[in-house]
């Protein structure tokens, strides 16, 4: 048995019975029986992950993994490689989109050089109490028009980097782990490896990631067919997938999901590359779709034929396409309204308040 078979036979589906349970409560509160619609899913689906009648989301926390990709050595990025490393500069001060939406969700976060090419600049003026987590595999994966990005041991070293994160997310009781990434290029390696698990055309899963024009759009296209093109015959199961088109990035989140859902920790999934992750996840261990949720729909076209391949509905769509776990932090707040009603609401019996079926009975009698 392999690591990646280890690991995924640590995952235990999610209890059925619970989420049954969980269904009849909801039909006990004080309202018309699936009004609350999405909230109700989503409040009885955690009740089966954590298999209780008293779920709670009160422990958040975002992991972003960041990582550079040598396919931008072909122009797919209207920005630099050195973004990654200056972005990461930026979380770390606190000064960025995914800190300020964080903090409003009362979520902690933690960011992960796994794969960052350029020097990370020094943060000495920290706003924000970030964890730092610097254990890159490699500088960026390779130039995959050329090579595969990844070889099978710096694959498996990404995902186990992951995995161990998410264990030691269990050990300090986190009970929500939301998926962030940074990495310029990454969706263009996120486009290819959509490609590749679903069979669509390159063309209707590659978008412009961080405002590519035009022009950039056709390389993109084209290098994503191509890259599909030359290692099809390498594109037989999702570890292949993931070590031919990367990123470190990618490998990471994919641990993260599968040591959450072995930790029978809820998983808050973000936009595109994220997506694209916890697909590979799912392929390797089909029980680990159990624990996760889509935080949103990005404006990425590649991410609704993945949320579509995977069965999974997004709980916002604000037209959003940043990445760095923004959505998945906006939708952690989301949840947590959802447990609060399925928790605190009143039943019928506590309430004093007549249900449907005893109205019935009243008005025959």
């Amino acid at each position: 048995m392999n690591i990646l078979e280890q690991l995924g036979v640590k995952v235990e589906p999610v209890d059925q019975s619970w989420i049954t349970k969980a269904v009849g409560r909801q039909n006990s509160l004080t309202k018309p029986p699936g009004s609350l619609g999405t909230l109700e899913e989503i409040a009885c689906r955690m009740a089966g992950i954590q298999e209780t009648l008293s779920p709670r989301a009160d422990r958040k926390r975002i992991v972003i993994f960041a990582a550079d990709h040598g396919v931008t050595e072909e122009g797919v990025s209207p920005y630099p490689t050195e973004v990654t490393a200056q972005m990461v500069a930026n979380f770390l001060r606190g000064g960025a989109a995914i800190n300020a939406i964080a903090t409003a969700a009362g979520a902690e976060v933690i960011v992960v050089d796994i794969g960052v090419k350029s020097p990370i600049p020094t943060v000495d003026d920290s706003r924000a109490k970030i964890q730092f987590i610097r254990k890159p595999v490699r500088s960026g994966t390779r130039n995959f028009t050329k090579e595969a990005a990844l070889t099978e041991t710096e694959a498996l070293a990404a995902i186990t980097l992951g995995y161990e994160i998410a264990k030691q997310s269990k050990r300090t009781r986190v009970n929500l782990i939301g998926l962030g990434e940074m990495g310029i290029g990454n969706t263009t390696a996120a486009a290819a490896i959509t490609a590749a698990l679903t069979g669509l055309s390159p063309v209707n899963v590659t978008g412009r990631g961080t405002g590519a024009d035009d022009e950039i759009l056709a390389k993109k296209r084209s290098i994503v067919s191509n890259g599909i093109r030359i290692h099809e015959a390498d594109l037989k199961d999702p570890f292949s997938i993931l070590r031919v088109f990367g990123g470190l990035e990618i490998a990471g989140l994919v641990g993260l999901c599968l040591g959450a859902a072995a930790a029978r920790m809820a998983i808050m999934i973000d936009g595109f590359i994220t997506t694209a992750a916890a697909a590979l996840a799912v392929r390797l261990c089909p029980a680990s779709l159990g624990y996760m949720f889509a935080g949103h729909l990005s404006a990425e076209p590649g991410h609704l034929a993945l949320l579509q391949m995977l069965q999974l509905s997004p709980m916002l769509d604000l037209r959003m396409r940043l990445g760095e776990g923004t959505g998945a932090a906006l939708a952690m707040n989301l949840m947590e309204a959802a447990l609060a009603c399925f928790r605190d609401m009143a039943t019928f019996d506590d309430a004093g308040v007549s249900g449907k079926h005893e109205l019935a009975k009243e008005a025959v009698h």
